[in-house]
């Protein structure tokens, strides 16, 4: 599956209608992004169940500000509609592959009860969730 770009129009739509979103915040002049680009559009053709996703900060500087995306290249993994995964700087393939099988392998019902309890208690969910590492 190819990527897609993600603009703020279809961010929130792209999130809540698919289960696992991986979204790559990146920008052309940025030389770690273009060397990262091959590696997740490898890893688009290897997980055809995952939604590949990336976002251009300089066309899309409100999102960005609004992920609070603060380096790049950053990748955020998204579950369920729950981001679970946000790490700065580019992986090698290796990498990327133990982010989203770790994403795909979260026993979602416990994120679920964590995120709850958060806001129950009235903070923010943590964006470096069980799959961070």
């Amino acid at each position: 599956m190819a990527t897609v770009e993600m603009t703020a129009q279809n961010f929130g739509p792209t999130i809540e209608g698919n289960d696992v979103v991986l979204v790559d915040f990146w920008a052309s002049w940025c030389q770690p992004c273009t060397r990262f680009a091959p590696t997740f559009e490898a890893a688009s053709q290897k997980f055809d169940d995952v939604v590949f996703a990336k976002v251009d900060t300089e066309a899309e500087q409100q999102l960005a500000a609004e992920a609070s995306i603060t380096s790049i290249p950053t990748l955020m993994a998204f579950r369920e509609k729950v981001l679970v995964f946000s790490q700065p700087g580019a992986l090698n393939a290796a990498q990327l592959d133990e982010v989203i099988t770790a994403v795909k392998g979260l026993d979602m019902a416990e994120v679920h009860a964590h995120v709850a309890k958060e806001q129950a208690a009235g903070a923010e969910p943590a964006a470096d969730g069980p799959a961070a590492g």
